[in-house]
């Protein structure tokens, strides 16, 4: 096969003065966006991080759909699966990445490399196979169609679509299978990866199990032990954060991914988002009682009556879990935390924001992409290294899109009563998601940060279909869920992009993978639910599903009693749909700026989709996942990628991996030793946060239990 020819394709080699520090290539404060490269061929990427990171050649020879990678890629998918879903519906929920498996299935690959028998099947015809045609290479090492790989022209293709995640997995994966000379008084990749990964396992234990207040440590709380304010203040877990220190990878990388891999200029612009929304908007908001904000609780996604109770929802439920609109007259209009509902604004603004911004700083990018399409173009050396290779005819993607939007339709009229979602609803979903993939795509192929399609699917729906909670549920997953598993399939197509893999072979695999997941979360979620009595209860102590909890407020507050109530003329928050106006003026006004000025680059460098969208993530994330995220993002994207930048290129990403790694494996370890048998530690090292009354109101007549009763 073509894609298994015998020569190597192997760029120039890079000016040695590059490294030092030469213009070669743009400096790390200009903005990916400003490099657009049209027609011309260049021996490089035109992004530095990804020139430091991605090798420049391709071994054409090596083997890619093996026997070793078909076993123990299954393996892995099954695993990685069912530990996922496993650890989701606990209360502290575990995400064990790909990184894992990738570092767990190294020693597997070689032991079968050595051991497995190399003789050849079906020698001289054309179904000729063996089991093992060598050394573990790192090919076989490596693993949303549809509108995915309709979009691969603009997302995958361009230098400038440089997804910097990616470039985690992709020094890992160098880490792990290139012979490199220990440098003189430093150490290999592997070395630094080894140490590394052994130093986070170890000390996960510590926030994981015996320490767990390092998440947040929330120093202003203890100076004042009995002050709602201060705590409100200080506390890191339900408050502003300020001073809190968080010493936990885990709460780093949860919500925003890991801020090694994040470029400075989107972490500046997520750090200028949050400091705005969190220290400035938030404060005055709450202490000048805007939506009787002193009713409720500083930073919460509860939903509240008036006089800051929980909210009754099971009350305005019928039977058949339809809306109960005089049960709903009698309980009263329901209440978000201020914060809570400034979040939804957020997400308004950042949702316009984000397709104003695309338009004025990509349009024309898209538009020449577009014409490109037609004819044949060459740019970057990998993208000249991956035209060798037969791509995926597109008619496979609208042909497997089609397939399952008439399946998906099939359901949700067959199973009507349960789903309750028509099937206009389904077509109307996946319109909003081909729609918003192309601009969500170029802001997280160019950030690492994006704005999610979950509030507008809630939002639009909710109008159009109101009372109807599982249809609100189920538009959202169609809407914004399948547009999510796109952006990842589309980042998925780039790393094979990076590594040189034939697009046909990862095509397969992801085909392939695709099926044996869903398969094995489906039946992990049943075995749970069947075998758990009280999981997803309140009263559990250790399934309480926090994730799927916020996935049923949500429901509630758009599906069943719908945005007219709550943001629309019935509601109380009216005033925040105004936030979708704000939201699109902003980068008109950045635009305007750059034309005047264009010679101030720094303006180009305010992204303001990432940064009105930056607490979108808020809650479940809160103010210490932040801080501590901003604070390791400047240490590695500003500083050692400015005055290191030679320790930066060998150890950054290949650090982020590692302590994924390390802390993942340390996680499920703690499970299996001591969560199975619910044994844990009772002392003030694992109160977390150690600020009870961050979360009470302030409010002088409003009594909660366990807050202190306020006079004023």
């Amino acid at each position: 096969m073509e894609e298994n020819s015998s020569h190597e394709i192997r760029a120039p080699l890079i000016p040695s003065a590059y490294n030092d520090g030469d213009d070669f290539l743009p400096s790390s404060s200009s903005p990916p966006e400003l490099t657009p490269v049209k027609y011309e061929e260049i021996d490089n990427s035109p992004i530095k991080q990804v020139a430091l990171t991605v090798p420049t050649t391709d071994d054409a020879s090596l083997p890619v759909l093996t026997f070793r990678m078909w076993f123990l890629g299954t393996l892995s998918c099954v695993l990685l699966s069912f530990l996922n879903q496993f650890f989701w519906y606990r209360t502290e929920p575990l995400s064990i990445t790909a990184i894992s498996a990738q570092i767990a299935v190294v020693p597997l690959g070689q032991l079968m490399a050595a051991k497995i028998t190399d003789r050849v099947f079906f020698k001289g015809s054309r179904w000729e196979f063996t089991m093992n045609p060598g050394p573990f290479n790192v090919k076989e090492h490596v693993l949303g169609f549809g509108w995915a790989g309709i979009f691969r022209k603009y997302l995958v293709e361009p230098a400038e679509m440089w997804w910097p995640s990616n470039l985690v997995q992709v020094s890992l994966f160098r880490a792990l299978h290139e012979r490199e000379e220990r440098p003189k008084g430093g150490l290999t990749r592997t070395q630094f990866f080894l140490i590394a990964f052994t130093c986070s396992f170890a000390y996960y234990i510590f926030p994981g199990y015996l320490f767990q207040m390092l998440t947040s440590l929330s120093w202003v709380c203890w100076i004042f032990p009995s002050s709602i304010m201060a705590q409100q203040i200080g506390s890191g877990l339900h408050g502003l954060g300020i001073g809190a220190i968080g010493l936990d990878w885990s709460s780093i990388s949860a919500y925003l991914g890991s801020p090694l891999a994040s470029p400075w200029f989107a972490t500046a612009n997520v750090a200028a988002g949050f400091f705005l929304v969190m220290y400035v908007i938030t404060p005055l908001s709450y202490w000048f009682n805007v939506y009787n904000a002193k009713n409720f609780p500083f930073f919460s996604d509860g939903l509240f009556t008036a006089s800051g109770q929980e909210y009754n929802i099971t009350a305005i439920i019928d039977s058949n879990f339809h809306f109960d609109n005089a049960a709903y007259q009698q309980e009263g209009p329901l209440y978000l935390s201020t914060f809570f509902a400034m979040t939804y604004g957020v997400g308004f603004a950042a949702l316009s924001s984000m397709v104003v911004h695309v338009f004025l700083f990509h349009g024309s990018e898209i538009w020449e992409q577009s014409k490109s399409s037609f004819k044949e173009k060459k740019v970057d050396i990998h993208t000249r290294l991956m035209s060798k290779y037969k791509q995926v005819p597109e008619w496979w993607f609208w042909c497997i899109l089609f397939i399952n939007i008439s399946l998906t339709i099939f359901a949700c009229e067959y199973y009507n009563e349960q789903l309750q979602l028509p099937w206009w609803g389904v077509i109307l979903a996946c319109a909003i998601a081909i729609f918003f993939t192309l601009p969500i795509g170029i802001l997280t192929a160019i950030t690492n940060q994006a704005p999610g399609l979950n509030i507008i699917t809630e939002y639009i729906i909710g109008y159009i279909y109101p009372g109807y909670p599982v249809a609100n549920m189920c538009f959202k997953v169609y809407g914004y869920i399948s547009m999510t598993q796109a952006v990842t399939f589309l980042q998925d197509f780039k790393l094979g992009h990076y590594m040189k893999i034939p697009p046909r072979s990862m095509f397969m695999a992801q085909i392939v993978g695709t099926l044996i997941a869903a398969l094995v979360y489906l039946c992990t979620a049943w075995w749970l639910m069947e075998t758990i009595p009280d999981i997803c209860d309140s009263s559990s102590d250790v399934w309480t599903c926090p994730g799927d909890h916020v996935f049923y407020d949500a429901s509630v507050i758009w599906g069943l009693i719908g945005p007219r109530k709550i943001f629309g003329d019935q509601g109380t928050y009216i005033m925040v749909n105004w936030a979708f106006l704000i939201g699109a003026i902003a980068p008109v006004l950045v635009w305007l700026a750059h034309r005047a000025f264009p010679n101030q680059h720094w303006i180009t460098l305010i992204n303001m989709p990432v940064l009105i969208g930056a607490t979108g993530s808020m809650p479940p994330a809160t103010a210490v996942n932040y801080t501590a995220w901003i604070f390791v993002g400047f240490l590695s994207g500003f500083v050692m990628f400015r005055y290191r930048p030679d320790l930066w290129q060998r150890h950054n990403y290949v650090l982020s991996g590692a302590l994924d790694a390390g802390l993942a494996f340390m996680g499920v370890l703690l499970y299996l030793c001591l969560g199975l048998e619910n044994i844990g530690l009772d002392w003030w090292g694992n109160d977390l946060d150690g600020c009870p009354y961050a979360s009470c109101p302030t409010a002088p007549d409003v009594f909660i239990e366990g807050c202190p009763a306020l006079s004023f």
